[in-house]
C-alpha cells in the first residue's frame, strides 16, 4: 500500500475510533439491576411451546431448563442465550462473516478481508443437510428461541447501539458459523510467528526442533503484529489451551472425579455460561459457549465428561504457486464499512483450499501462494456428537459420539458412575506419515497424506489405566502411527497434575480444588537453577554490589511457584527476558532476537542453545539478566505487582471512554505453563494476562447434586447487572457455585421459576 493510502487508512480508522467513543458515550447506560429485574424481562407468554415448559434460576442467573419434549427444551435454552448473551453473540456472528467493518470503520477491513478468504462457515450448508432428524430439530428450535426473544426484547443490548448492530433474524447457519470461529485451528496462530522467519539460513533446522519435541509457546501469546491480527480475525475465542483431569473410582472412594479447567481469552463477558436442562432425551448441567446448543463441558446422571485442545493438525497450508489460472476460482465480495467507503475482498479458491497468502498481513511476507487446506472446511457433526456425549450412558457410547466430530480436535476426558475413566482423541485427520520438511507442502505430499483421512474410531482411545487417573494438558500425545499434530504444549501442566495426584492416597474434591489454583512451574525452577549455577561459575562476572547480590538471591531462594506475592517469581521473569533478549540479539541478531527469545521461552530449548554457546556470549546475557533483575527491585515489589489481570470488555480499547468498560485490575498468580494458567506475553515490566482460566468445573459422580463450577466474571452480558461480574470473587478465592442436578435440588436452590406458555 502507497504510504499516502496509509495515512488515508490510518486517518479514516482514528476518526471512525473517535465515532465508536461517541457512539458510546451518548448510548444509554443501562441502570443497576438485580437478579430480579433481570429475570422481568424474560419473555413467558405467547411462546410456541407444546408442554410445560419452567425455566428455574438460581441467585447468580444461572438457568435449569424443565421441559417435557426435546424441542421446547432447546426453544428455552435459545431464550436464556439470548437473554444472557444477545449482544456478545451478536458481535460472534459477524466475526464469523467476515462483518467487522461494519461494527468498527475501515480499521476492520483488513480483518475482514482475511476471515472472508479463512471462509469459516464454508461448509454450514452441508452440515446442516446432513443433519439427523433430531439434531436438526434441536437446533433449529434452539435458534426459534434466539429469535423470539431478539424480536420481542423491550430493550436490545448496549453493545447494538454502540457497535450499530442490527437485529437481524438468527439461522441455523449462523450457529454453525459460531461454531467454526471457536472451532479454528490454533496451528493458524503458530504459522503466523513462523513464517516470517523461513528466510533465516537456519530455517530448516529450526523447522526440525520445532517439530520433534518442545515447541513455540502457547500459540499466540509471544507473537508480532501478524498473530495479533490472526486473533483479531478469530475474536480471540480459538480454544488453543485447557487442563483436564478424570479421577478411577478406587482412587476417590466411590465414584469417578472429573475436573475441567478450560483456557481461553481473558474478557467480559466471558466465553462459558452455566446452564441445565431435563427434558425426555437430555438431562445434563455443564458449560455451554454462547450461541451454541450443547454443553462442551458437564455431566449427565451416568457419564462426565471434558476435554483440552488436541493441538491436532487439522490444517496444512499447499504450495500453489505453479498453478494453471484454470484451476483457481475467484469471487470478489462487498466489505461494507461503518462511517467509510465500502471495500472489496477477492478471495482465490483452489480444491486444496483458499489462498491465505492473499490476505493481510500474510500478503506482505515473500512467500509463495499458499492455500490453506482445513479440515473445517469439510462437512461434519459437532453439535450431534455433543449431544450425543449429553445422552451417553457408557464409555462405548461416549466413544461412538465422536465418529461425526472434526474441529477444534479434541482429547476428550470420560467419567462414570462406576468409577470408570477414558479418553478419545476427537478429530479428523489426514493419515500423516510424519512431520513435513517444511512449513508448507507441495501439491503431491499434500494429495499423499490428505487421501485418506482418520477419525475418532481410527485413534487411540484409553480406559481405566493402572494409575487410576487420566490427565490431559495440550501435550504430546502417546505415539499413535500418525501424525497428530507438530506443536505441543510444554509438559509442565500433565507433569505437575500426575505429581500432585501420584502424591495422595484418596484423592476428593478437595485436591482438585486446590490443583485448579497451583501456581509452580517446575521448568521455570530447572531454568532458574541453571541461570543460578552458571552466575556462581568460577569466572562469572556478575554484578557483586548490593543489589544484584540481593536479586540473585530472590533467584536462589525462589521455590518455583509464581504466587501473587512472590518477589522470586518476579526476579526470575526480569532476568528470564534480560538474558534471552540479550542472548539471542547477540547470536542472531537484533532483527530476529524478539521473536527467536520468545520462541525459546519453554526451558528445553533454551537450555540447549545455552548449553552450544560460548563463555563470551553467556557472560555478556548474564549481565543483562542481571541488570534487569536489578532494575526490577525497586520497580515491583512481587510478581502480583507485575502481573496483572484485567477484566474488560473489547469496547474498552476505545479512546476517551475506554475506562467504562473496564472492571478490575489486580495482580494474580499463574503463569503461562502453571495449572492455574494466566498466560501473559515475554515481559520485563509490568503485562496483561492475555489469556487462560476462564472457568473451572468439577463433578463428583458418586452424587448427581456434587457438582461445581465458577466463571472468571459472571453469567450475564448486560452492563451494570448484578451478575456480571459476581464470580470473579469466588473464582480469585478458589470457590465454587454448587449446580444440582436432580430436580428436586434444583427446586429447592433455584428460588425463581419461570413457566413458559403459549
Amino acid at each position: 500500500m502507497p504510504a499516502h493510502s496509509r495515512a488515508a487508512a490510518g486517518i479514516a480508522a482514528a476518526a471512525a475510533a473517535l465515532a465508536l467513543s461517541a457512539r458510546a458515550l451518548l448510548a444509554r447506560w443501562p441502570g443497576r439491576e438485580d437478579v430480579a429485574r433481570r429475570l422481568a424481562a424474560f419473555p413467558t407468554r405467547d411462546l410456541p411451546v407444546e408442554g410445560r415448559v419452567t425455566v428455574h434460576w438460581s441467585d447468580r442467573q444461572i438457568p435449569f431448563v424443565e421441559a417435557d419434549s426435546d424441542g421446547d427444551a432447546a426453544f428455552a435454552l435459545g431464550l436464556v442465550h439470548a437473554h444472557l448473551r444477545l449482544g456478545q453473540m451478536a458481535t460472534a456472528r459477524m466475526i464469523a462473516r467476515g462483518r467487522v467493518s461494519e461494527m468498527i470503520g475501515p480499521a476492520g477491513v483488513d480483518i475482514d478481508r482475511g476471515l472472508r478468504t479463512l471462509s469459516l462457515a464454508r461448509a454450514a450448508p452441508e452440515i446442516e443437510r446432513g443433519m439427523d432428524e433430531a439434531t436438526l430439530l434441536w437446533v433449529r428450535r434452539f435458534v426459534d428461541g434466539l429469535n423470539r426473544y431478539q424480536e420481542g426484547a423491550a430493550e436490545l443490548p448496549h453493545d447494538f447501539a454502540v457497535l450499530g448492530l442490527r437485529p437481524e433474524p438468527w439461522t441455523v447457519a449462523d450457529v454453525l458459523a459460531i461454531g467454526r470461529l471457536a472451532g479454528t485451528d490454533v496451528t493458524w496462530l503458530v504459522w503466523a510467528d513462523l513464517l516470517p522467519l523461513r528466510a533465516r539460513p537456519d530455517w530448516p533446522e529450526l523447522w526440525a526442533r520445532l517439530t520433534r519435541g518442545e515447541t513455540a509457546p502457547p500459540p499466540g501469546v509471544d507473537g508480532g503484529d501478524r498473530t495479533a491480527a490472526v486473533q483479531r480475525w478469530l475474536g480471540g475465542l480459538s480454544r488453543s489451551g485447557s487442563n483436564s483431569l478424570a479421577v478411577a473410582g478406587h482412587r476417590a472412594g466411590g465414584g469417578a472425579l472429573m475436573a475441567n479447567d478450560p483456557h481461553l481469552g481473558i474478557l467480559v463477558p466471558g466465553v462459558w455460561l452455566i446452564a441445565g436442562v431435563k427434558s425426555p432425551s437430555y438431562h445434563a448441567v455443564g458449560l455451554m459457549g454462547p450461541g451454541l446448543p450443547v454443553f462442551a463441558i458437564g455431566r449427565n446422571p451416568h457419564i462426565a465428561w471434558g476435554g483440552t485442545n488436541l493441538r491436532a493438525a487439522s490444517s496444512d497450508l499447499v504450495d500453489v504457486g505453479e498453478l494453471p489460472d484454470s484451476e483457481i476460482a475467484e469471487r470478489r465480495e462487498r466489505v461494507r464499512a461503518r462511517w467509510w467507503f465500502d471495500g472489496e475482498a477477492t478471495v482465490r479458491e483452489t480444491r486444496w483450499g483458499p489462498i491465505v497468502t492473499d490476505a493481510p498481513p500474510l500478503a506482505r511476507l515473500d512467500l509463495p501462494p499458499l492455500a490453506l487446506k482445513w479440515a473445517g472446511h469439510e462437512a461434519s457433526d459437532e453439535i450431534g456428537a455433543m449431544l450425543a456425549v449429553s445422552r451417553a450412558r457408557d464409555f462405548e457410547e461416549f466413544r461412538a459420539a465422536f465418529d461425526r466430530f472434526a474441529v477444534p480436535g479434541q482429547n476428550m476426558l470420560y467419567a462414570d458412575t462406576g468409577g470408570n475413566i477414558g479418553r478419545v482423541m476427537a478429530a479428523r485427520l489426514p493419515a500423516r506419515a510424519g512431520a513435513p520438511a517444511d512449513i508448507f507442502l507441495d501439491r503431491e505430499a499434500h494429495d499423499a497424506s490428505w487421501g485418506t483421512m482418520l477419525g475418532g474410531a481410527d485413534l487411540p482411545y484409553g480406559y481405566n489405566p493402572e494409575a487410576g487417573f487420566l490427565a490431559s494438558a495440550n501435550n504430546r500425545p502417546p505415539e499413535t502411527g500418525t501424525q497428530v499434530g507438530f506443536f505441543f504444549s510444554p509438559d509442565d501442566r500433565v507433569d505437575r497434575m500426575a505429581a500432585l495426584i501420584g502424591n495422595e492416597g484418596t484423592v476428593g474434591v478437595e485436591t482438585l480444588k486446590a490443583l485448579q489454583r497451583d501456581v509452580h512451574m517446575s521448568s521455570s525452577a530447572r531454568l532458574r537453577d541453571l541461570f543460578v549455577a552458571l552466575l556462581d561459575s568460577p569466572g562469572s562476572s556478575a554484578a557483586a554490589d548490593a543489589k544484584g547480590a540481593e536479586a540473585i538471591r530472590r533467584l536462589r531462594d525462589w521455590d518455583g511457584a509464581y504466587g501473587r506475592d512472590s518477589s522470586g517469581a518476579a526476579a526470575f521473569e526480569r532476568f528470564r527476558h534480560g538474558f534471552a533478549s540479550r542472548f539471542y540479539a547477540l547470536r542472531d541478531g537484533e532483527d530476529r532476537a524478539a521473536s527467536l527469545a520468545a520462541m525459546r521461552r519453554g526451558a528445553a530449548m533454551l537450555e540447549e542453545d545455552i548449553a552450544a554457546a560460548d563463555e563470551e556470549l553467556l557472560r555478556r546475557a548474564l549481565d543483562a539478566g542481571l541488570g534487569a533483575a536489578v532494575d526490577g527491585l525497586d520497580a515491583f515489589a512481587d510478581w502480583g505487582d507485575m502481573h496483572r489481570l484485567r477484566l474488560a470488555h473489547p469496547l474498552s480499547r476505545l479512546p476517551l471512554v475506554g475506562r467504562r468498560y473496564r472492571f478490575a485490575d489486580e495482580g494474580v498468580g499463574g503463569s503461562s505453563e502453571t495449572l492455574m494458567k494466566t498466560a501473559h506475553r515475554t515481559a520485563a515490566g509490568r503485562h496483561a494476562v492475555t489469556y487462560g482460566s476462564n472457568a473451572r468445573h468439577i463433578s463428583d459422580m458418586s452424587d448427581p447434586d456434587a457438582n461445581w463450577f465458577v466463571l472468571l466474571g459472571g453469567q450475564d452480558g448486560r452492563f451494570n447487572s448484578s451478575t456480571l461480574l459476581d464470580q470473579w470473587d469466588l473464582w480469585r478465592r478458589g470457590e465454587y457455585v454448587r449446580v444440582p442436578l436432580t430436580l428436586s435440588a434444583v427446586r429447592e436452590s433455584f428460588p425463581h421459576a419461570l413457566s413458559l406458555g403459549n
